[in-house]
């Protein structure tokens, strides 16, 4: 059968292909610019003014554009559009139908995330805005536009990581170098030397001191912070408003006492930029005398041991005075608590009782005291401890040698890492050869498991070891500053101190009659 002559006629197309106006009809194009530069230098402060200024001048020069707005973002990384302010409200403009064309300088600007890039980039698509690249001439409704961003955007993010590990390695190397740096404008205490290392800022130092003193006279964190904020003394932000997280910071940080730990946290990924606690995945390096202290290594110490004391339990911390967590009923073991008495006249008064005397069938027969009577007892004891502090001195110079010393401990920890060593070599050559050699999987199994659990056992070993060895230095370090604070003392102690009160004292317990026995750090008890 013979082939009919088929014709073909072209229909033009009536509506643009993203969105949908007739081609015949005259429309000038919705345009806005997008200008960011990621720091608040002053050189890239004129750089962004000039993008701007740029911008502003490119779209009104096309008569067959409409000039919008430049958006912007000032001081904000280019690696995740998550904060990027000006870059959110552009793309959520662009997705409400305001703008057709989006013109911004480079790939590397818009986004030096691929990811976020393609994204972007295919969402505004979609909606009909196209976004113009000026420096790698690149239109996204082009052909070629996505594979190009592609490759550009790949190149971008890898030329962030690129500078990320750069920056990484410098600070590393800074660390490892014992250059100790700070954030100085959040910072309290410190100001910025001629060196670049820290500088004791004298108003601020006066503040730092206080909370370490008002911590030692019995206030938490937050009573601190509330009291803080009350009389309008500014935070380490410079905010009126103080938290008790900012307080515990200080408390802890070990830059008071003119010491340095570096990389106490570390990035885990450039793109996200999340950052974590390092708990021993890198190295991190303890730098002594560093700087000048604001706060003397043993109050420091003193209150890391607060710290850990007043931790929740039956006695539960939640006191406001220096006595708070110290006190000790002596029949019930109970904390002592404080009272108030005759809160609303003149006869007002503060004393301390058993939390729990009267929560048993037999009420607890230890009585009573007031804040002056335990400054008494305090006083006291204090007294008759100092009269004997040659011999105390002389017999922890004696038992230090022995009783302290973590010699065999070392030698014992050297030879378990051996055992670790030799194991860990073992296990290896096992794996390895089964790797190379036909073996018999059940024989296998049976001696890589029983390596392991010797490699697993001798582990065990070292951490009780290190535990050992570490129990051992912080007593002996506890004792040091004992005798270091009692050695300074005058002969006679007339006036009740707290941060001498929490440098010596472990507890006082009150038992009945009266009868008050004050416990030091030391070991030694007294009867006060």
């Amino acid at each position: 059968m013979a082939r009919s002559n088929r014709n073909v006629t072209t229909i033009p197309a009536t509506l643009t292909r993203y969105d949908a106006i007739p081609v015949n009809m005259a429309k000038k194009r919705r345009v806005a610019g997008y200008a960011r530069v990621s720091t608040d230098s002053d050189e890239q402060f004129t750089s962004y003014e000039a993008q701007i200024d740029y911008y502003t001048e490119f779209i009104r020069s096309h008569a067959d554009w409409e000039f919008i707005t430049v958006y912007t973002d000032e001081g904000i990384t280019g690696t995740s559009t998550k904060h990027r302010e000006g870059f959110k409200q552009m793309v959520a403009d662009a997705l409400a139908g305001k703008i057709d064309l989006i013109v911004t300088k480079s790939v590397s600007r818009f986004a030096r995330n691929t990811v976020d890039s393609l994204t972007t980039i295919r969402k505004l698509k979609e909606h009909g805005t196209e976004v113009y690249f000026e420096k790698e001439a690149i239109w996204t409704f082009d052909s070629k536009g996505e594979l190009l961003i592609t490759i550009m955007s790949s190149l971008a993010q890898e030329e962030s990581r690129s500078i990320s590990e750069n920056c990484t390695w410098g600070q590393r190397k800074r660390m490892a170098d014992g250059k100790v740096t700070v954030p100085f404008k959040r910072f309290l205490g410190y100001d910025r030397g001629a060196d670049g290392n820290l500088v004791i800022n004298p108003e601020q130092a006066v503040t730092v001191k206080r909370i370490y003193t008002m911590f030692l006279q019995g206030m938490t964190p937050h009573t601190i912070a509330a009291t803080l904020t009350e009389e309008g003394i500014p935070s380490p932000a410079g905010r009126n408003h103080w938290s008790q997280t900012s307080v515990r910071s200080i408390l802890t940080n070990e830059k008071y006492k003119g010491d340095a730990l570096l990389q106490k946290t570390f990035t885990v990924d450039f793109l996200t930029k999340k950052v974590k606690a390092n708990e021993g995945e890198l190295p991190s390096y303890y730098v002594t005398g560093n700087h000048e202290g604001i706060i003397s290594p043993e109050v420091f110490d003193t209150v890391q041991t607060e710290i850990k004391r007043r931790k929740p339990g039956e006695n539960r911390y939640s006191g406001v005075r220096v006595f708070s967590g110290t006190i000790y009923c002596g029949q019930c073991g109970s904390l002592y608590g404080s009272k108030v008495w005759h809160s609303n006249d003149q006869y007002r008064r503060i004393v301390w009782r058993c939390n729990h005397k009267y929560d048993h069938e037999t009420q607890c027969g230890t009585p009573h005291c007031g804040e002056d009577e335990l400054k008494g007892f305090f006083l006291s004891a204090l007294g008759q401890l100092i009269d004997d502090r040659k011999d105390i001195e002389q017999a922890f110079d004696v038992i230090k040698q022995t009783v302290y010393s973590t010699d065999s401990l070392c030698r014992e920890l050297d030879r378990t890492q051996a055992e670790i060593d030799v194991t860990a070599e073992r296990i290896n050559r096992a794996i390895r050869k089964n790797a190379a050699v036909a073996m018999d999987q059940d024989m296998y199994n049976q001696e890589y498991e029983a390596l392991n659990n010797q490699y697993e056992e001798a582990k065990r070993r070292r951490r009780e070891i290190e535990r050992s060895i570490a129990d051992k230095d912080e007593r002996r370090a506890r004792m040091e500053q004992f005798i270091a604070e009692l050695m300074r003392q005058p002969q006679v102690v007339t006036e009740f101190d707290p941060v001498t009160y929490h440098l010596l004292i472990e507890r006082m317990t009150i038992h009945e009659k009266g009868r008050v026995i004050v416990r030091f750090k030391n070991g030694i008890e007294i009867q006060a």
